[in-house]
């Protein structure tokens, strides 16, 4: 998660009356640091932690899809295993996950969309729509006429930054 979006999130948890949870199942590489950052691992351990993952080989992963208590969906333990990689790429490159979403907001939905199929697998327009809204960079998570949008709004998201 951005620095820019955690603090947007604590801005408004401090101003609405309902939780604020910022997740989306559906990022596999996100939904993972996070568990792991709530496990009280440090960055580092978390790191190390994307690492292993993308340090796993074809054995490991053969037997990962042989293991009955997990899904055997062999295109998305791939993914994930290549979607760790392209982690580590992007800390190397930007410094991390956060930093290259800062680096290239604003950006339209369709272009993040884009921007996404070409830098991770598996994820498609609805997953990284509902992910950026959740996170603030793209608008449209509270309808207008929404109570909660007028607090959200005055927070200044990132969306409302754009540009």
């Amino acid at each position: 998660m951005s620095r820019q979006a955690a603090e947007f999130a604590e801005k408004l948890r401090r101003r609405v009356s309902c939780p604020v949870d910022l997740w989306d199942e559906r990022l596999t590489s996100v939904e993972a640091n996070r568990a792991l950052r709530a496990a009280g691992l440090s960055q580092g351990k978390r790191q190390r932690a994307v690492d292993r993952v993308a340090a796993t080989g074809p054995d490991d992963e053969a037997r990962l899809l042989a293991d009955p208590a997990i899904i055997r969906n062999r295109l998305k333990v791939a993914a994930i295993i290549e979607n760790a990689r392209r982690l580590q790429a992007l800390r190397t490159s930007h410094g991390g996950f956060a930093a290259w979403l800062d680096a290239h907001h604003p950006r339209e939905r369709v272009e993040w969309v884009k921007l996404f199929g070409k830098t991770f697998k598996f994820t498609g327009g609805e997953i990284v729509g509902e992910f950026l809204m959740s996170l603030g960079y793209l608008p449209g998570a509270h309808a207008e006429d929404c109570p909660v949008h007028a607090r959200i709004v005055a927070l200044r998201p990132p969306w409302q930054r754009a540009g």
